[in-house]
């Protein structure tokens, strides 16, 4: 038996992706499906393949063809296409041009007159570039539908039960202990706690974990009907995204935005939950500046948690009988089904860790 810990994106696609290959899957939650206290929840996460590094380009193309697979398991439609720009000097359009090239994948390189033509409700100040494989996922129905299949596959679910310790029996054994008295036997623990993982005791090492919390700010479309693309800006030191809202800006078309690079300091127990007002004005002035199709003035905000690598890669790793799984360093939601089939290969032995996200790469 496999036990998974957390049924946020990671451990939800985890538990999904093994409960329909036939193993006998125990997910533990302690909190509610799609709850507000990590990484994992609300209607908008960035899809897209513009990465400078060759190794995520690559890898979005494996995650899209996953969730196109967990779309077609579900009947459900959980990634909706917008396109994608990426623009400001810092993050390089040409040559994330070329890395999309190389790897062929369709992209346009446009000069600010030309871009400014095709979205006059965004300012540019240089080129920017375009690709059409980008879009918006939703990551509560994305969480609610990996549950939800996982259990349709055979999987049990118990949800609001908190770990309170994992012992290794050893001979690939373990005992998962539980607030609620149970005692769960396991061949093998996937932890996928996201900003949790530094509080668990596990008898491997693991790299230094930053956790911080983010904040998120919802502005609304001056025109309801003007189509927003996904977007990544960094300049004037200041790295910001911003896609469309869904049901988190209210009942009217709205954009999300907010700071990728600054985030306060915390741990997963520690939170404040309180919005940060300075990241309030900066992100609302970026606005008023850069995106004038938006009213300046955010109609919602939330806040969530980033767990940060140094290297900002994944954690995908096998030691023993414990599999560990993400954090994901603030852009990991894209992958989710694709981290849950590579998280069930760990689990049942039938691939090794990739390099690039062992516990003890260097770095």
């Amino acid at each position: 038996m496999i036990a998974v810990v957390g049924a946020g994106l990671m451990g939800a696609a985890t538990a999904w992706q093994l409960a329909r290959r036939g193993h006998e899957v125990t997910l533990i939650e302690a909190y509610g499906i799609g709850h507000r206290h990590g990484s994992s929840h609300g209607t908008s996460r960035i899809f897209r393949r513009a990465y400078a590094d060759p190794f995520y380009v690559g890898l979005t193309g494996q995650a899209y063809e996953q969730w196109r697979e967990l779309e077609d398991d579900s009947s459900t439609s959980l990634l909706g296409m917008t396109g994608g720009l990426d623009l400001g000097e810092g993050r390089d359009p040409e040559g994330l041009a070329a890395a999309l090239g190389a790897a062929g994948v369709p992209y346009e390189l446009l000069g600010e007159r030309a871009a400014s033509e095709r979205w006059p409700h965004i300012r540019f100040t240089g080129p920017a570039l375009y690709h059409p494989d980008a879009g918006v996922v939703d990551a509560d129905e994305t969480v609610a539908v990996c549950v939800r299949r996982a259990i349709e596959h055979g999987a049990d679910a118990l949800i609001g039960v908190r770990v309170t310790g994992i012992e290794v029996l050893g001979e690939g054994k373990a005992r998962v202990y539980t607030d609620d008295g149970r005692e769960i036997a396991a061949e093998t623990v996937v932890i996928a706690a996201g900003a949790w993982l530094p509080d668990f005791e596990l008898p491997i090492p693991l790299p230094p974990l930053r956790v911080t919390q983010q904040q998120v700010f919802h502005f609304r479309q001056r025109e309801p009907s003007v189509r927003w693309p996904v977007l990544l800006s960094d300049g004037e030191g200041m790295q910001v995204f911003g896609l469309p809202s869904g049901g988190d800006g209210g009942p009217l078309p709205a954009v999300k935005v907010a700071e990728h690079d600054r985030g306060t300091p915390t741990t997963a127990r520690t939170r404040s939950g309180s919005v940060d007002p300075d990241s309030r004005a900066r992100v609302s002035a970026f606005v008023r500046d850069r995106l004038p199709g938006l009213d300046p003035a955010p109609v919602a905000d939330a806040t969530c948690l980033y767990t940060t690598t140094p290297d900002e890669d994944f954690l995908l790793d096998r030691h023993g009988s414990f599999v560990v799984v993400s954090p994901c360093s603030g852009h990991g939601a894209k992958f989710a089904p694709l981290i849950g089939a590579m998280a069930a290969d760990l689990a049942t032995g039938r691939a090794d860790p990739h390099p690039r996200f062992r516990l003890d790469r260097a770095g």
